[in-house]
């Protein structure tokens, strides 16, 4: 029997991590032949509820007789909708939700159960649904059913999250999907030598409260134990460090988290010399597994054990890559399944080649799970964009279709190697590789908006678990506070719902002379335009601005009062605001076109005078006489951005990094500043030896 065909026909949905349940049990008839025997019940249970969201399960037992292909309706009483699906097909018409069987499980025998579950969002309240029709008869609970739904009611939920039961052994689906959404510890366990090298200040239960309070149901903590155990043959873990990561384990579980723990940076470290010292390596890996097995055995099951972040071999090609990644895997899940205890059902998360979901890396992968047969694991990748758009390079300066295809393309292979299998999906990193709070501007606000909802519509549809790659750049831990609040909400916001967002999040007007309308194009998501605001007043439809389709124009009226005096910079900042999901602000901004002067330097420092004037850098080209690329990454005009240049408007200055003049040859270099107003500005450099020169001529 094939892992498949085992998933298939073993999948119970059972209780998720959350709050207090609501259960509603009741009766349904299956629509069948005159006949026949029909009959069922219905169990539905509010598991998990948080400020604007919940998750249910629904188990359907047939009470008649066998049934091939069933569809279960309701309607919700307070206006909820279902925003992620598993184990069924789930659709709305109003305020009436359709569940239809999947694939693989559309059979329910006489006395058998078929589970599926949701994740849903609320308003108001979270009143359980009060009736259900299989097949399109009624309930009542009994085997001959009539036409008149009968049910009894259960109590709504409180919007508190707190811990429950963990799914049963075996519904490795469930669990992956009770773990969203996920954050990682970043730069922190897996820090080089110890927990605060990397910046991060010591871990605390107090953090991980806070965290487990924005709604964050499971949390991935990357460890490095290479630094942290003896020589061979034992390679003992260092007690001080196990009892510290098992302090954090068991904080998290205290906090209801699920929590993913793993080996780290040791894939780069020493796994990746697997190639030429097989027997040395092994006997490594094998030691820490063991160790780290026997520790954690007794764990809730709610601990989550993945074998390797980001493997990679040294002088492999990808197939040996293959062969030595599912050496590992197996190894690892032998270990964990031997130590008994929980480990024997404990969800086990195995890699792809580098973590990366090309679809050569994906097949490999499951090769794995096909000869492992074994229903309690769960597939993982990691996830960072488009590259160009992820670091700002090659002019990837905007969410557009280029990026777009790239998460879908993933998303969808993702989906189609493994979920459509019945193996789950964790996204164990995701974020964009250059947004960082040390580095303000790679990324441009809006742009980074746009991807961050996309990436939480494209995972839910998908039923794909997401763990957000935090190494500091999100919460603030020595405050506990988000860096960027908006962001934050972004990011709450997907988890549910899709929002509405537009072409810009910026309107920029002139210094002086005539300020004329303005334009964006919404990009309304599936929601609908409710209008624009500012603070807590709503502008004018009509006088303010207009809609068009889906062109929103900003009047000249409205303008010429929102910029005030016109000062350089932000003068006001005003809210789109859509039917569902967060809204999208919008700066209204005075500038003109930037201004630079002539400067001498060297490869080592060199600093171009820049007058902003209420303007922000997007992107530099470098090219030389004859028009071809300058500098690194020749390939392309456009240099990455703070790699190579870096604004600093405080000092006036653009600079020049010694990673650019690195790889520039000598002569006349021609450089092309593009701001986000749509300005641009040409300015020359002049490289001999070590020294520079710079001008506007």
């Amino acid at each position: 029997m094939t892992l498949q065909t085992i998933r298939r026909t073993r999948w119970r949905v059972g209780m998720v991590a959350g709050g207090a349940a609501a259960l509603l049990m009741a009766g349904t008839v299956m629509a069948v032949n005159a006949q026949a025997a029909a009959g069922c019940r219905v169990a539905y249970a509010v598991s998990a509820q948080w400020p604007g969201g919940f998750t249910a399960n629904v188990n359907v037992t047939n009470l008649g007789d066998a049934i091939n292909g069933w569809s279960l309706v309701w309607t919700f009483p307070s206006g909820q909708q279902v925003t992620q699906a598993w184990n069924a097909t789930v659709t709305a018409s109003g305020g009436q939700v359709t569940a239809t069987n999947a694939s693989y499980n559309p059979a329910i025998a006489t006395n058998a159960t078929v589970s599926f579950g949701f994740n849903g969002s609320w308003t108001g309240s979270n009143a359980a649904p009060t009736s259900f029709a299989l097949n399109g008869v009624a309930c009542t609970g009994n085997v001959g059913g009539t036409t008149s739904p009968t049910a009894s009611t259960s109590p709504s939920v409180s919007p508190t999250v707190s811990p429950s039961t963990s799914p049963q052994p075996g519904n490795a689906m469930a669990t992956v999907a009770a773990m969203q959404p996920g954050w990682n510890l970043g730069n922190t366990l897996d820090a080089i030598p110890d927990e605060t090298a990397w910046g991060n200040p010591l871990t605390t239960q107090t953090l991980l409260r806070h965290v487990r309070s924005q709604g964050y149901n499971s949390i991935r903590l990357p460890v490095t134990w290479s630094n942290h155990h003896g020589p061979a043959p034992d390679y003992t873990i260092d007690t001080v460090w196990l009892n510290r990561v098992r302090q954090i384990v068991d904080w998290s579980l205290a906090e209801g988290f699920y929590v993913m723990l793993n080996l780290h940076h040791d894939s780069w470290q020493w796994i990746n010399t697997y190639p030429n010292d097989r027997t040395n390596v092994m006997a490594r890996y094998r030691a820490l597994w063991t160790q780290l097995t026997a520790a954690f055995r007794n764990h809730s099951s709610k601990l989550v054990l993945e074998s390797i972040n980001e493997p990679q071999f040294a002088n492999s090609t990808d197939d040996q890559s293959y062969t030595l990644l599912h050496e590992l895997n197996v190894e690892f899940v032998r270990i964990v399944r031997q130590s008994g205890g929980n480990n024997a059902t404990r969800l086990l998360v195995l890699p792809t080649l580098f973590t990366n979901a090309d679809q050569g890396r994906l097949d490999a992968l499951n090769a794995t799970f096909n000869q492992l047969n074994d229903r309690n694991l769960a597939a993982t990748v990691h996830f960072y964009g488009w590259w160009p758009f992820s670091v700002n390079i090659a002019g990837g300066t905007r969410y557009d279709s280029n990026v777009e295809q790239d998460l879908i393309g993933t998303f969808d292979r993702v989906q189609n190697a493994f979920v459509n299998r019945g193996i789950p999906v964790i996204i164990g990193e995701w974020a964009l590789l250059n947004w960082d709070h040390n580095r303000p501007g790679v990324i441009e606000r809006g742009e980074f908006l746009k991807f961050l909802e996309a990436v939480g519509y494209h995972a839910r549809i998908r039923n794909l678990t997401t763990q957000v790659w935090d190494a500091g750049q999100f919460l603030n831990r020595n405050e506990l506070r988000w860096r960027d609040q908006g962001v934050y909400d972004m990011f709450k916001a997907s988890w549910t719902a899709r929002s509405g967002t537009a072409s810009s999040d910026q309107v920029y007007v002139p210094r002086t002379g005539t300020i004329t309308s303005k334009t964006l194009t919404l990009n309304l998501n599936g929601t609908s335009f409710q209008g624009l605001r500012q603070g807590s007043t709503n502008l004018a439809n009509g006088t303010d601005y207009t809609v068009s389709g889906n062109t929103l124009t900003l009047t000249a009226s409205a303008l010429t009062r929102l910029v005030g005096n016109r000062a350089y910079g932000v003068n006001a900042t005003i809210e789109a605001r859509f039917s569902t999901g967060v809204p999208w602000q919008i700066n209204v901004i005075t500038s003109d076109p930037p201004t630079q002067a002539g400067a001498t330097g060297t490869t080592s420092s060199f600093a171009i005078p820049t007058q902003f004037r209420g303007d922000q850098l997007a992107t530099m080209e470098a090219k030389y006489a004859d028009g071809t690329p300058a500098g690194p990454a020749n390939w392309t005009p456009y240099k990455e951005f703070w790699q190579h240049f870096q604004p600093d408007y405080n000092a006036n200055t653009i600079l020049l990094k010694t990673e650019f003049f690195n790889e520039v040859n000598d002569g006349r270099v021609t450089l092309t500043f593009h701001f986000w107003s749509g300005a641009q500005v040409t300015y020359y450099i002049t490289k001999s030896g070590t020294a520079v020169t710079g001008s506007t001529t």
